[in-house]
């Protein structure tokens, strides 16, 4: 027949258990949370793009927002980008040749006020957001990058002259659309 355990000796195991439980919960929530950041690039974080791909397309990007022409200029940006920072050769025009297709679509653009001008009252600066949906997909199906809610953000400072108060939305969705094409060609390229 078993015998009890001394209540001191229970009272530690029961105490182990439940370290160890939450231990394996912490440790379950930070693995769920790091794999599911948003985007992946298949094959892990070491893996680069095949080198076998010399052409890449990148047609207009989609736009799915009010913003006027904010895909032409984030697809200009995005194809300059790939252009001066990599050997692939970047066509905009669809290919049967071309060893990959980057597309992507603008789901979303916003301007956020963040300070104002403590004497006049006027909005000093602004955050630029931008949430584009994008997929790098090689000639046979296999994606190769891919990030359904991409999200990028930049701060840009408002000019204090009232006159150009309105001019500045599209200078600074300029700078968005430059700053996300380089910040998704390094991802792209380093496979983040």
């Amino acid at each position: 027949m078993r015998q009890k355990e001394p209540y001191s000796q229970l009272a530690t195991r029961n105490s182990r258990l439940k370290r160890n439980s939450q231990l394996c919960l912490a440790m379950l929530l930070l693995v769920s949370s790091t794999l599911g950041c948003g985007y992946h690039a298949v094959g892990g974080k070491s893996a680069r793009l095949p080198s076998d791909l010399h052409t890449i397309v990148i047609p207009a990007f989609r736009n799915t927002t009010t913003t006027y022409h904010i895909e032409q200029v984030v697809t200009e940006a995005v194809v300059r980008e790939f252009a001066e920072r990599t050997q692939y050769r970047v066509i905009t025009r669809n290919d049967a040749d071309a060893d990959a297709t980057l597309r992507g679509s603008v789901l979303a653009v916003g301007l956020t006020p963040l300070t104002s001008d403590s004497q006049t009252g006027r909005l000093a600066s602004s955050q630029a957001s931008i949430i584009v949906s994008i997929s790098l997909v090689d000639r046979h199906g296999k994606v190769l990058f891919e990030n359904p809610s991409y999200s990028f953000h930049q701060q840009y400072e408002l000019s204090r002259n009232p006159a150009t108060f309105f001019q500045e939305e599209s200078p600074a969705l300029d700078r968005l659309a430059r700053d996300f094409a380089r910040t998704l060609v390094s991802n792209v390229l380093e496979a983040y």
